[in-house]
């Protein structure tokens, strides 16, 4: 199985349209005794696991390890496990992306074991109250106190553990009002989490907490900024990308956005906008759902008019 998802991701890798997926089938919610952690190794001590949520990033240092998101805590064991595998070592530092249940959830666990997670101060804030979906509505409960990051930075801080060092970066008012990209640069390696989000899925803009289409091409431009034609780019969700791959994921997120602000411009309500159906293309390409593409328009619709 391992070989496998290797393999899938190392093609893709090297596909300059690595957000071009086959959409998802409908699935009941995750039956979390049957998902395997999978492991990909990046080099450097630094590899990619794959599960049921975000897309975890693990570093080894000399006398730790740092960690980037902790997916669902009914995964906590395997994850733990997964992590052992790769070294004995004790996960020093846990790095949250944003808020978002399928990257937090284990906090509670992993800080129970000794990790400190770190995080933007919106990240702790949001966990630490209900949250309304803007879209659907549903409600969101706080978090367990255990949950909340033990540690907060502001814009940038660097984690240093075992001879290695994480640049964690705060990008303003993008996916959420409290993301953090991870860039490991001995071993060129990104971790953007949600900023970045692929595999049959476009990303979602949290307008709810502060989210904005303008924001999350800001931060993805950033990041072009940092890659080269070398860097190994874990998203949020989706496989492995390069460089090559975010210039076309930024491509559809700018299209997406002029082809929404036109219809602003001329005079469209949000109902109208969706109707036109005006990003019917990028949807093929990305493998996403007609309702994923309203709700994108909508929530494009609704950033563009803060």
């Amino acid at each position: 199985m391992h070989q496998k998802m290797i393999a899938a991701c190392a093609s893709l890798l090297f596909a300059g349209a690595a957000f071009a997926a086959a959409p998802p089938p409908a699935a009941p919610p995750p039956d979390f005794s049957k998902v395997e952690i999978l492991t990909m190794d990046l080099g450097k001590g630094t590899y990619m696991l794959v599960g049921q949520g975000g897309n975890i990033t693990v570093a080894v240092g000399t006398d730790g390890i740092i960690m980037v998101d902790t997916q669902f805590a009914p995964l906590h064991d395997k994850i733990k496990a997964a992590v052992a595998k790769i070294s004995p070592l004790p996960i020093k530092y846990i790095v949250n992306t944003h808020y978002h249940g399928d990257h937090t959830g284990g906090n509670e666990l992993f800080q129970k074991d000794g990790a400190t997670v770190v995080a933007d101060p919106n990240v702790g804030k949001r966990l630490a109250s209900s949250v309304t979906n803007a879209l659907t509505g549903a409600v969101t409960p706080p978090a367990a106190t255990g949950a909340i990051p033990k540690q907060t930075y502001k814009d940038t801080t660097t984690l240093t553990f075992g001879g290695r060092g994480a640049q964690v970066m705060h990008e303003p008012y993008a996916h959420t009002d409290g993301d953090s990209a991870v860039y490991f640069a001995d071993a060129n390696v990104l971790a953007t989490g949600d900023i970045v989000s692929t595999g049959g899925r476009y990303p979602n803009i949290d307008v709810a907490v502060g989210g904005n289409i303008k924001g999350l091409i800001a931060a993805v431009d950033n990041y072009l900024k940092i890659a080269n034609a070398d860097t190994k780019i874990v998203p949020g969700h989706g496989m492995l990308m390069n460089k090559a791959a975010l210039e076309d994921y930024r491509m559809m997120l700018v299209t997406a956005r002029d082809r929404v602000a036109k219809l602003i411009s001329d005079g469209k309500s949000e109902d109208d906008a969706v109707a036109a159906k005006p990003i019917v293309d990028l949807e093929q390409k990305a493998g996403a759902s007609e309702m994923a593409s309203a709700n994108l328009v909508r929530l494009i619709y609704r950033s563009l008019k803060m």
